[in-house]
């Protein structure tokens, strides 16, 4: 068929335009500021892409559109709608689907859907355990959420039957997938991750988040125990046995074998420092990691990981020395060059946790005699409203610096920020943020740079004024 994709840019629908290329489909597709990675990626597999969301795109006459979730019924200020193409397809009575639907339909089915779901980490464990079942030769189809430095690519459907099969009920072949909590479009407001039908369902941490859609932590709870109501009773929920949210989840009804970790009393756990240690099943080692990951919340993700390779075959010894070879995601910890002795990381933590566990693993790498400058932007809709704006001076207490990119913001950011005292300093503009940073930096220093989005490409401008410094 001929699919033709509102919002193509995103991570998500990117990487749907890349399987539904893979399989054979037209694909076509428009955004916003069509911008890369995903642009470039989408252009090389010869996907046509259209700026802007114009009514006269009816004209390509796809078979069907695939609505992404930045498309909604907004207004703009003259009353006239910010998406017209989409009000074009609804007058005119076409065909229209959400991305995670067309998926669940026309990729995922008959496969064993292994889904990554969490409020921090989901990207990282989805990559891991992609790499985990591919070095074991089960050839996984997958959709992440970012480029996995493995595979270079967000996406691909994978082998049609499972390598490796010793009954025809194992034969289903295998397909990771990201499994996000955030709804699925403007006309189906579930999460995006119950059209997915897991057998094996990673539940890695549940905080609240997404305040532009959800009242509290426990209307998440009950997103998340949809998901465990769609796994079968031969599927298995792995859950972090660290979070009481998750707990609250499970005990709403669980059907499926329980598969824990990270407690000392869970059925996977970890002994030793988080760049090197021994994987523990119900107390017994059985195997040993060494990698060039850091912090605790990446130790987490990779028991995550090989508790739910093992339901699919693949032994702890096998995923631990899989995991040694891993090269992690663009945009986690990401070196983006180095000047002077002055080293420039790109980071994705946005939420206070993400922020504050980026930072740990951080500072374990370098030590406490060098010091982090913390450069980051509240971005994400959540941090825009300020929900969690009294959590960021704990989330920072690892920096020796902090530096906020406040435009935008309806709310305070130097108040907010004030506990901190000297070590904090605030900016409305990027360019006046790159000055404070430059100024600021010594040899020797690391400086993160934390965004959900591009960050207005701060990474390459601090590295050109440090060089000119």
């Amino acid at each position: 068929m001929h699919i033709h994709i509102l919002g193509i840019c995103g991570t998500f629908m990117g990487g749907l335009a890349a399987l539904a290329r893979e399989a054979g489909h037209k694909v076509t597709g428009c955004d916003a500021g069509v911008y890369p990675p995903m642009s470039d990626q989408l252009r090389a597999l010869g996907i046509e892409l259209i700026e802007g969301f114009g009514a006269e795109q009816l004209a390509l006459r796809p078979d069907m559109f695939v609505i992404g979730n930045v498309v909604s019924r907004a207004r703009l200020a003259d009353g006239s709608p910010k998406f017209p193409l989409m009000e074009a397809i609804m007058e005119a009575g076409l065909p229209y689907t959400s991305g995670p639907q067309w998926l669940a339909e026309h990729v995922l089915q008959g496969r064993h859907v292994l889904a990554v779901a969490g409020t921090h980490g989901k990207t990282t464990t989805t990559s891991m355990l992609t790499w985990i079942l591919e070095a074991a030769g089960l050839q996984p189809g997958f959709l992440v959420g970012g480029v996995p430095m493995n595979f270079g690519v967000s996406a691909r459907l994978g082998a049609p039957v499972r390598p490796h099969a010793k009954t025809p009920a194992d034969q289903r072949p295998l397909f990771v997938i990201e499994a996000d909590e955030y709804d699925t479009a403007f006309f189906d407001k579930r999460s995006k991750f119950v059209h997915y039908r897991p057998r094996t369902a990673v539940l890695n941490n549940l905080e609240f988040d997404h305040a532009d859609i959800f009242d509290d932590l426990a209307a998440i709870e009950r997103q998340f125990h949809h998901l465990v109501r769609t796994v079968p009773a031969s599927g298995r929920v792995v859950v972090n046995g660290l979070e009481e949210s998750l707990a609250r989840v499970l005990h709403a009804g669980c059907w499926s074998e329980v598969r824990s970790f990270g407690a000392a009393v869970s059925d996977f756990s970890a002994h030793g420092e988080p760049h090197r240690f021994d994987v523990l099943r119900q107390g017994q080692p059985v195997a040993k990691l060494e990698w060039t990951l850091t912090g605790i919340h990446n130790q987490l993700n990779a028991l995550a990981a090989i508790a739910a390779a093992e339901h699919v075959g693949v032994a702890p010894e096998v995923a631990a020395r899989a995991l040694g070879e891993f090269q992690n995601v663009k945009r986690r910890m990401e070196v983006r060059g180095s000047v002077h002795g002055i080293t420039v990381y790109d980071d994705f933590a946005h939420h206070p946790t993400a922020i504050r566990t980026t930072l740990d693993g951080l500072r374990r790498k370098v030590g406490p005699d060098h010091r982090i400058l913390a450069v980051f932007e509240p971005r994400s809709n959540t941090m825009k409203l300020g929900t969690m704006k009294a959590q960021l001076p704990w989330s920072l207490e690892d920096a020796d610096l902090a530096f906020c990119h406040a435009g935008g913001l309806g709310w305070d950011a130097r108040e907010s920020l004030a506990p901190m005292g000297a070590r904090v300093q605030v900016a409305n503009t990027i360019d006046e943020l790159v000055r404070q940073v430059v100024a600021s930096a010594e040899a020797g220093d690391h400086i993160l740079c934390m965004s959900n989005g591009g960050f207005g490409g701060i990474h390459l401008k601090l590295l050109q004024a440090l060089q000119e410094k």
